[in-house]
């Protein structure tokens, strides 16, 4: 979430518990969810999945946010009691990861956790300024009469109600909070990725048991060859008749083979002597079943139904080998847009109705109702290829600093101070660094000339301004760009990138736009021939205001295949930053 949106609705609950609530409270059916409980510990793709949730989440970073009158959150400025309640919580920004990656796995397997405060303690028991924040299951807290009782480092410690849910948190006495993803049919129950897969969950393991089965099942090794009668072959030692030893034989290889799987006995076929007339030709005998093949095939299934029960691409489960690198971020975006921060939002709601505005209401914190605990999942969204992509974009003109700050894992407090952007423009060198002299290319290819020479587009491009031109060169270029976005959507709305499936979707989306909701690779760009035809009028524009046409081209096509790499809508402002781009050199 940035900072300047407001939070994603979310289907969140939170509860500090009081003494009127563990008095009139209803039991809730929990049965479940130690079944999810063991499919955590026996299967490992809920494993990690809880796992994967919990480390994104703990990349999250929390802050205090103000909700203005028009719904946007805007950080609170350093030094305000919000601001300083939120850098409390957890004992600051490294207990607040581990806070929010503790909690994954609750909302992932059983879909509710309990977060419990309580005054710090030393080794000796005596009370330290500060309070811990723990997270607990509901295996751990069990209400007692009018009381919880939470189960910490194997002690059990009494939490008693509180009077008022509204109050602020007493760092003197242990304070509960159930925080819990609602379920739909019943709001007091918890709802969690894993409840709707247990069944399914259930089949995985028995799956799993059979082809665990099918791979200690050595009983006769690798079958039974059939040989005429006469053939000799060194036997196993016995007393008895044919049959016992015939099945002593058996046993003994079984025994090796599962004790052994490199043994000779898991390998090579057992031999037998049998009538000749009875055999028409030496053959090899096995036992296998075709249950075998079916049963891989069925938990393969059984994965990828699981992996698209968990609001996240079923790719972050089943591996990315398939995809290019421009697919995996989209992958990655939609995971961290439509996984991790519905997930983090649950738990700010909680800290935000719990905890954060509690406090500044007691303490007549003015529209103490405005203020929420908000979070950044920027440093997940960083990555290299992105950042690069950021540079470039940005050197064109198409998107702000803040933006580039963003996208390069900064904040605007990494900002150059006005002194700083003074002496950078009094003294550009000294900001660029005089090092040792770098060695230089002594070799004897010509310099490129340019095609045309600097002065001649600068008189071109300053007659175009004297003209008066420069509101109707903004207008046509903007109007092109809009038709070449819109043209490129068209054109993705019925390839591959949008399947039929999304097809109706698409069409909630202005044209122009599409290219950021279904991500279009640079190559695809090409082999579509997305952004054919979009230039054709450029030149006729060009001599109608004396520009350079090759220039007003390779601008305008560079310009649009970074809004697409960067699935980055086209506005009036990015042209008008475009206008003032190094080839063109226009300004208003």
């Amino acid at each position: 979430m940035t900072t300047s949106t407001p939070p994603r609705q979310i289907t969140a609950a939170a509860s500090r518990y009081t003494s009127r609530k563990l008095k009139r409270s209803k039991p809730v059916d929990g049965s479940w969810q130690e079944t999810a409980w063991t499919h955590y510990d026996e299967v490992p793709e809920v494993h990690f999945a809880a796992t994967w949730f919990s480390n994104a989440m703990s990349q999250t970073s929390l802050y205090a946010g103000y909700r203005d009158e028009k719904g946007k959150i805007k950080p609170v400025a350093a030094g305000h009691r919000a601001a300083e309640l939120v850098a409390e919580i957890a004992g600051g920004t490294e207990g607040q990861s581990q806070l929010l990656a503790d909690f994954g796995p609750h909302l992932i397997v059983p879909g509710e956790g309990w977060i419990i405060v309580r005054p710090k303690e030393d080794k000796e028991g005596t009370d330290k300024d500060g309070t811990d924040w723990l997270v607990l299951s509901t295996a751990e807290v069990k209400q007692q009469s009018s009381k919880l009782v939470a189960e910490i480092d194997g002690v059990d410690v009494d939490i008693p109600g509180a009077e008022d849910e509204n109050a602020p948190i007493d760092p003197s006495v242990p304070v509960a909070i159930r925080v819990w993803k609602r379920h739909p049919r019943r709001q007091l129950e918890a709802d969690s990725p894993v409840r709707s897969s247990l069944g399914l969950l259930e089949e995985l393991k028995l799956l799993n048991a059979a082809v665990a089965a099918i791979a200690r099942s050595r009983l006769t090794g690798r079958g039974i060859i059939l040989v005429p009668a006469g053939t000799r072959f060194p036997g196993v030692p016995t007393q008895g008749n044919e049959e016992d030893d015939l099945i002593e034989v058996l046993m003994t290889v079984a025994e090796t083979a599962y004790k052994s799987p490199d043994s000779a006995a898991a390998t090579v076929p057992i031999i037998l002597e049998v009538p000749a007339e009875h055999i028409p030709n030496i053959k090899r005998l096995t036992f296998e079943s075709d249950f075998d093949t079916l049963a891989i095939k069925l938990r393969e299934e059984a994965i990828r139904r699981f992996a698209n029960g968990l609001e996240i691409p079923a790719e972050i489960l089943l591996g990315q080998g398939d995809v290019n690198h421009w697919s995996a971020w989209a992958i990655k975006d939609e995971a961290i847009t439509l996984g991790v921060e519905p997930k983090v939002g649950v738990i700010t709601h909680a800290l935000t109705t719990q905890y954060l505005r509690p406090i500044l209401s007691a303490e007549s914190v003015e529209d103490a109702d405005r203020y929420v605990v908000c979070f950044d999942t920027s440093p997940l969204r960083v990555r290299t290829n992105r950042a690069e992509t950021a540079l470039k974009v940005h050197e064109a003109g198409a998107i702000s600093d803040t933006a580039l700050r963003r996208e390069t894992g900064f904040s605007d407090a990494d900002a150059p101070s006005d002194e700083e952007r003074d002496r950078r423009r009094l003294d550009p060198q000294q900001d660029e660094g005089q090092g040792p002299e770098l060695p230089v290319d002594e070799s004897n290819a010509e310099p490129e000339q340019p095609t045309s020479p600097p002065a001649e587009v600068e008189d071109v491009q300053a007659a175009a301004l004297r003209a008066g031109h420069y509101p109707a060169v903004l207008a046509a270029i903007d109007g092109v760009l809009h038709n070449a976005m819109c043209m490129v959507g068209e054109k993705i709305r019925v390839k591959p990138v949008c399947p039929r499936s999304e097809r109706g979707r698409s069409r909630q989306y202005p044209p122009g736009e599409l290219h950021t909701v279904f991500p279009v690779s640079e190559e695809q760009v090409d082999a579509w021939h997305l952004l054919d035809g979009a230039w054709d009028r450029v030149p006729e524009m060009a001599q109608r205001y004396g520009l350079d046409a090759d220039c007003l081209t390779a601008s305008l096509d560079d310009y649009a295949r970074a809004l697409i790499a960067a699935r980055m809508a086209h506005s009036f402002e990015e042209t008008v930053r475009l206008l003032r781009s190094s080839c063109l050199g226009l300004a208003a």
